[in-house]
């Protein structure tokens, strides 16, 4: 039947303050962020960064403007705006979503960092402020991500986070006019203390040298505390 959880009433639904780290804030998607981050993608010229989303390219700010509009500026799912601190400017998007306090489950998605934010310590920074939020602040007990199993990338990105992969949903849609498997990850609260240790140890000042490369990767760090 399943072990008891004493006293579980639920997580808090989202509370979707910004949250500033070393390198980037993170902050509620609002359409005044559509110009920076039109910009920031147009940098990809090939476009890639849209390959594994059921939406884009956009070819002008218009489009852009109305796709956030139609799509990106409600509650679940909740989109962020990803600020360099450096720059001042918003380089990527991330959401909450499947958002289920009364059962303590949450998915990370949406996911699309610029070429300004991609292989930074911005970027994995992002990935802790929103797994901090969710576990330390507002109580839910797993959190998920999810992408299309051809997605190599993600998935290596979601193992390297700390996510345990548990399997592949097939045909789970058509996106884009193309058969999309989805392939499942999670990390629970329970696994969260020594994943916070790792991260916290990878984003150290002293971690990067002075071109901004790691010192000890993340996964190195994770395995070196035994987890």
């Amino acid at each position: 039947l399943g072990w008891p959880v004493p006293g579980w009433k639920g997580a808090t639904p989202p509370d979707p303050c910004p949250v500033e780290g070393r390198y980037c804030r993170i902050e509620l998607l609002r359409l005044d962020h559509a110009a920076d981050l039109h910009d920031s993608y147009k940098a990809d010229a090939d476009d890639v960064v849209w390959d594994y989303l059921p939406y884009g390219p956009f070819d002008d700010l218009g489009g852009f403007e109305r796709f956030l509009t139609q799509s990106c500026l409600g509650s679940d799912p909740l989109f962020y705006a990803i600020i360099d601190l450096t720059s001042g400017r918003a380089v990527g998007m991330a959401s909450y979503l499947r958002i289920d306090p009364a059962n303590g489950a949450i998915e990370v998605g949406h996911i699309n960092y610029s070429p300004a934010l991609q292989r930074t310590p911005a970027a994995t920074e992002v990935m802790y402020l929103m797994m901090r939020q969710i576990f330390d602040d507002w109580g839910y007990r797993r959190y998920e991500w999810k992408c299309n199993d051809l997605n190599d990338r993600s998935k290596r990105a979601a193992r390297r986070l700390g996510f345990t992969f548990e399997g592949v949903f097939r045909q789970a849609a058509v996106v884009k006019g193309r058969n999309r498997d989805t392939a499942w990850f999670s990390i629970l609260d329970s696994e969260w203390p020594a994943a916070r240790a790792a991260f916290e140890n990878w984003l150290k000042a002293e971690n990067f040298d002075a071109d901004s490369q790691q010192r000890m990767s993340l996964v190195a760090l994770r395995e070196s505390a035994g987890t």
